[in-house]
């Protein structure tokens, strides 16, 4: 019976034979042993581009010194493969299939140094270029016009000068544009008005100006739109309700000028609307349960009045809701879908009772800065907001304290000096509020990270710093996407030295790509802005091993003290994970100028003692 399966070595033979012809049909196509090859002049153009910066073209690609072949212009590869970088792609079929062109190239995050070679702009069969997250610096050529087939382009995260090249506009076929944090300045310029087929623009922290485009309006294609911390001023052009097709708009930071939401009344495809600090007024349309795919809504940060739309709350598929400081007031609708699970209305002027929802497991709210009436509410459920309502009630008049100091992010620490760091390091999330048990102090944070999977809200480093014998502080630090409050109460009046101190110890700087990260945020002490687009790095000298110790000078009259770390969409997103930006603190301290006469007794409970996090 064996001896039947026995194949006769002849047999044997030419089934491996057949088996690899079989199999070098695919390798024919991808070594590109059919007689086309690179275009000559394309192929020194792209020689003297890797040449001057310094990387080569891999073997996976440049078989025998032909760059079209293998992934180049294998069809399973595209140009957006982890596998390979750099990376080209090739089209063959020009003059008889003999000439290959070049239509995509991909130089991502691989550390390159320089300016852009100008024979890259001879590469006018490019449709796909992506050069974000390197070191390029000068300006972009004029001669990027000549790229006229091209749909996709990326300058993301580099260190150029100079302005936005009007002769994009000649790129009429473009689809998709990322310019955030390339250090591009100016305006957006009027040529842009031609590129009408475009679906993705991201213009993030930049410092371009002048009033939002108009013609913004004609790209009716768009399914994504960014446009956060410019110095573009409003008001938003009523142009953007043709922009009917968008699943995601990010706008803010907004300079001047008013707008309503009059807006977005024919967007509703909408999944993602972020308007964060767009000086919008008037009040939330009232037919917001129409837009029935958002995920995400964030009108925080403008002066929207009138109540809560309850159709907002009812959303089936609403998850994070932020609607803090603005001025809406009446109460909180009574009923609230399953899925939103994240709610902030903060700062605002609600009162009323708080509904029974608030009481349900698994919800992060923040709710500080109201006027609830919270009488009879279960001291279990959003124990401390009392405190932190409109005036801070909680130990007023003569106070009880003299000073704080917490710990961001991090366990109970006693400093060299003696000082004693409370603990503060509760899962905050998007939008939360803790107030510790003594009543001496409290934090709030909203925000949720952009295109973040995790969204960790503390960092943590086991770095030793050169400059401090207290490296156990900086080893922890609290992360916000948006907005970060830390509170002294009860205080005694009189003025105050404010001492807040930091570490990078997300962002490490270094000789790679990721040393192009810039994280900027905003720092308010009593309201007063003390710190505008304050970057932690750039202040230690761009050393991550450096604790960096700000003092300011405040004043206490009503018996409390606020600092607020505001994130004004600058600096980059995305370096080095998804949602790498806002502000960053390790200890938030605050002393008397003056000799206090109250007892300032601390907490007995002992290093073990906890606060009330509102997340129920």
């Amino acid at each position: 019976m064996m001896s039947r399966l026995r194949l006769h070595p002849c047999l044997l033979l030419l089934t491996v034979w057949f088996f690899c012809i079989l199999c070098s049909i695919h390798v024919v196509r991808a070594q590109n042993l059919t007689g086309a090859s690179t275009h000559p002049d394309e192929a020194r153009a792209l020689n003297s581009i890797f040449a001057t910066w310094k990387i080569r073209a891999p073997r996976e690609w440049n078989i025998s010194g032909e760059l079209c072949s293998g992934a180049a212009i294998d069809d399973g590869v595209t140009i957006d493969s982890r596998a390979y970088n750099p990376l080209i792609k090739c089209d063959c079929n020009f003059v008889n299939s003999t000439i290959c062109r070049i239509t995509a190239l991909k130089v991502y995050a691989i550390d390159v140094v320089g300016t852009i070679p100008e024979e890259l702009w001879t590469l006018q069969y490019l449709t796909n270029l992506n050069l974000g997250q390197n070191f390029l610096t000068g300006s972009l050529s004029p001669a990027i016009g000549n790229l006229t087939r091209m749909e996709w382009i990326a300058f993301g995260s580099n260190n150029f000068s100079g302005s936005i090249p009007a002769e994009i506009g000649s790129c009429t076929k473009l689809q998709q544009i990322y310019i955030d944090s390339s250090e591009l300045s100016g305006n957006v310029p009027l040529s842009f008005a031609n590129l009408v087929e475009l679906q993705v623009v991201w213009m993030m922290d930049l410092e371009i100006t002048g009033r939002i485009p108009d013609f913004i309006g004609n790209w009716t294609k768009l399914v994504s739109l960014r446009i956060l911390g410019t110095g573009l001023s409003g008001p938003i052009p009523s142009s953007f309700s043709n922009l009917a097709s968008l699943t995601e708009l990010r706008l803010g930071d907004i300079s001047s000028g008013s707008s309503s939401l009059e807006f977005i009344k024919n967007m509703k495809s909408l999944s993602i609307l972020v308007l964060r600090n767009s000086n919008l007024e008037g009040t939330i349309p009232s037919n917001i349960g129409e837009y029935s795919n958002l995920l995400q809504v964030d009108l925080s940060f403008n002066k929207l009045h009138g109540p809560i739309p309850t159709s907002l709350f009812n959303l089936s598929r609403l998850s994070h809701l932020f609607l803090g400081n603005n001025k809406l007031n009446c109460s909180l609708p009574t009923q609230k879908s399953q899925s939103l699970k994240n709610i902030d209305v903060s700062y605002n002027d609600l009162s009323g009772s708080l509904p029974s929802w608030v009481g349900l497991p698994n919800l992060k709210l923040n709710l500080v800065a109201n006027n609830f009436a919270l009488k009879g509410l279960d001291k279990r459920v959003l124990s401390g907001l009392k405190c932190l309502q409109k005036n801070f009630p909680c130990n007023r008049g003569k106070g009880i304290y003299s000073d704080f100091s917490i710990n961001c992010g991090g366990p109970e620490i006693r400093s060299i000096s003696g000082t004693l760091f409370e603990k503060e390091d509760d899962d905050l999330g998007p939008a939360s509020f803790f107030v510790s048990a003594s009543q001496r102090w409290a934090a709030s944070s909203v925000g949720l990270f952009a295109g973040s999977s995790s969204n960790l809200y503390i960092a943590t480093s086991q770095s030793q710093f050169v400059n401090t014998l207290d490296s156990e502080i900086f080893q922890s630090a609290r992360l916000s996407a948006s907005s970060l409050r830390y509170y002294g109460l009860g205080l005694e009046n009189g003025g105050y030295t404010v001492t807040l101190q930091f570490a990078e110890i997300q962002m490490i700087g270094s000789n790679t790509w990721r040393g192009v990260a810039r994280r900027r945020f905003d720092i308010y002490v009593q309201g007063r802005l003390v710190e505008k687009d304050f970057d932690v790095r750039t202040t230690a000298g761009g050393s991550t091993l450096r604790a960096v110790q700000r003092e300011y000078k405040a004043n206490v009259s009503e018996n409390y003290l606020e600092v607020h770390l505001f994130w004004a969409g600058k600096g980059t997103c995305c370096i080095p994970i998804q949602g790498a930006y806002g502000p960053l603190i390790s200890a938030v301290s605050a002393t008397p100028d003056f000799t206090p006469t109250v007892v300032n007794m601390r907490p007995s409970k002992g290093k073990n003692r906890t606060g009330t996090i509102v997340s129920v």
